[in-house]
């Protein structure tokens, strides 16, 4: 009886109706090499990926790990403080310049160690304690992404590649009795660098389980929703707000995104 219980113990327990493949041996999907001399227009665009919009819920969710999936916040941040992705201080500017280590990385989500006085309960005697900072992924609520689009005249096709990953948190003060909501670039990470990382994990697939989807998928085919707050012009990459508002600046995004799609079409004669 016992020797069957421990038999029984030793089997493979498969939590599905079949077994998948490995998923930390997939490597990312090969994008074939430009050259200059063969890019006839390009253009840089800055879009914002809002993690509440119900096509982009795969990036947030989940919160906890559950079936060995985590969300993409939790997943850049394990990959920052394992070395295997560099963070870049994102206060200064876009060009992936001045690398940020993982404490720093702490400070910009607010969570760096502080010293406090409390009252010891047994002595009545006031101590100094430190309190360790907390990291607080669910208040990433956007990424922004930079992406260069290009028409490649050996190929006749409009292209684009993302160069860089930016997550924005949204967080109130607590001093601050209005409750405002404030909004911080935290770190940019250099996504060809972050490929092997995000091509290894896999992101839940809302429209069909049995085919897989990896971050590297959902991002290379475009699974998410977005819109452009900025793109590159002679007045210095002005942002789209610094120039409008409201309504008007989500029909200036519409017309940079048409305006990219008019480009390939005008030069095709039907």
């Amino acid at each position: 009886m016992a020797s069957s219980l421990a038999t029984q113990s030793n089997a493979q327990i498969i939590n599905s109706a079949y077994s998948s493949n490995d998923i930390s041996q997939r490597k990312p999907m090969p994008l074939p090499s430009v050259r200059e001399a063969d890019v006839f227009w390009s253009k840089k665009i800055w879009r914002v990926v809002d993690l509440r919009e119900k096509m982009n819920l795969p990036l947030f969710f989940p919160t906890t790990e559950m079936d060995g999936r985590i969300n993409l916040i939790t997943l850049l941040l394990e990959g920052i403080k394992n070395g295997q992705i560099t963070p870049f201080d994102a206060r200064l500017d876009d060009d992936f310049k001045v690398p940020m280590t993982f404490e720093q990385v702490q400070e910009a989500f607010g969570a760096e160690s502080t010293t406090e006085e409390v009252v010891d309960f047994d002595t009545g005697e006031r101590k100094t304690v430190v309190i360790e900072g907390e990291i607080r992924p669910n208040e990433i609520k956007q990424f922004l992404i930079k992406e260069e689009w290009y028409f490649d005249k050996q190929s006749s096709s409009m292209n684009v590649r993302i160069i860089g990953i930016c997550p924005i948190r949204e967080y109130t003060r607590s001093e601050d009795p209005s409750g405002q909501v404030l909004r911080q670039k935290i770190f940019w990470v250099y996504y060809p660098e972050a490929r092997d990382l995000l091509a290894t994990n896999l992101v839940l697939n809302p429209y069909n389980n049995a085919q897989s989807m990896t971050f590297d998928d959902l991002f290379i085919k475009r699974f998410f929703n977005s819109y452009i707050v900025q793109e590159s012009n002679v007045y210095n990459n002005r942002e789209i707000s610094a120039y409008t508002s409201g309504r008007d600046a989500l029909l200036e995004s519409k017309r940079i995104e048409e305006e990219i799609f008019n480009f390939e079409q005008d030069l095709w004669e039907y």
